[in-house]
């Protein structure tokens, strides 16, 4: 029988793959098909261009998140500390990765506590597996999760093909709707489901609406596949061979923003999944999300310092700021999407 890895090992092989290998999915994000129309005579100064937007109670500096990576390591302290310093010190968003590790090992808590401790200001959001609610976890964990970083929401994620192509992986999904309402009907913050990278359909966006959950992050498929990373850490032949061919698995980014928005109009969303620019952050706004996440563009600044993620950041927001200037919108942050036209078939 082939060992099962140890959380914080699993953890460290997701930072190190992510890094060093081409785990990119073998379909892309979708936003390619839209571009803004540009306005010769917009009409408006560049300084007109307001970002910022209230959100869970929060006031943002602009719709940017740094999605959920990771924690649980000595490596993940570090990486958190930087990201977190660098959201407080810009104004934006930020997500953990999953906090199982430090809730079955409080060792672990530091690596993730150190986000609140550098960064108390920012919109802040906990994280666990939403599959862990069918393997004796219930509200308590969640509220727990919550309280560790004195987070601002909960992230529940939904991965079932990753927790598939694992050696010991999770993979008792059935009935978790139900219990995703019941957290969503008793947390006292707000609920966030979110998927890992292979998109949401219209079915379970209307499932999760349904639970009464506060916002959808899509997470579609065109960033990083889970598959590929699976493949990468993959102890065997046979568990490599069974990962390879997901790569072009998933909804891309751009449909799951518009199955969430076609079934739950009124939906707070979340854009990731390949992600890389304000300029893609733009396009998901427009197609209707509230937030856009990225991932590797801040981890791989996070692996050299605080300033390179500030760096990222700013020059992300500046994007964003002349997108909307060149379109004539001076509030970014809420406009209609026929700014938009899609690109000939």
């Amino acid at each position: 029988m082939t060992k099962v890895a140890p959380i914080n090992e699993r953890k460290s092989d997701h930072i190190r793959i992510n890094l060093e290998e081409d785990i990119h999915s073998g379909i892309t994000t979708g936003l390619e098909r839209y571009r803004f129309t540009h306005e010769a005579l917009p009409e408006i100064a560049l300084s007109d261009v307001n970002l910022g937007l209230p959100l869970f109670g929060k006031q943002l500096s602009a719709p940017i998140l740094i999605s959920s990576m990771t924690g649980g390591t000595e490596q993940a302290t570090t990486i958190n500390r930087r990201l977190a310093q660098a959201a407080q010190e810009t104004g934006i968003a930020m997500g953990v990765g999953s906090q199982r590790a430090a809730l079955e090992d409080a060792a672990q808590i530091p690596s993730f506590k150190i986000c609140r401790d550098v960064a108390p200001n920012i919109l802040l959001f906990a994280n666990l597996g939403a599959v862990q609610l069918n393997y004796n976890y219930g509200l308590d964990e969640c509220q727990r999760a919550v309280e560790m970083i004195s987070a601002d929401a909960l992230i529940l994620h939904l991965n079932p093909l990753q927790e598939a192509l694992q050696v010991g992986g999770d993979t008792n999904f059935a009935g978790l709707a139900k219990k995703i309402e019941e957290i969503s009907n008793k947390l006292e913050v707000p609920l966030i489901i979110k998927e890992v990278g292979w998109g949401i359909s219209e079915r379970s966006a209307r499932v999760l609406a349904d639970c009464g959950v506060d916002a959808i992050d899509v997470a579609g498929a065109g960033g990083t596949s889970w598959s590929q990373v699976e493949m990468h850490r993959a102890p065997n032949e046979f568990t490599r061979q069974l990962a390879e061919p997901f790569i072009d698995w998933g909804i891309n980014t751009a449909d799951s923003i518009l199955n969430v928005k076609k079934v739950a109009p009124d939906m707070t969303i979340f854009a990731s999944g390949g992600l890389k620019n304000g300029v893609d952050i733009a396009k998901s706004i427009a197609l209707g999300a509230t937030l856009g996440g990225m991932t590797n563009p801040f981890l791989k600044a996070a692996m050299e310092s605080a300033k390179k993620v500030i760096d990222v950041i700013e020059l992300t927001k500046k994007q964003m700021q002349i997108v909307f200037f060149a379109a004539g919108i001076a509030d970014g942050a809420r406009f209609h999407p026929s700014c938009l036209k899609i690109y000939p078939a």
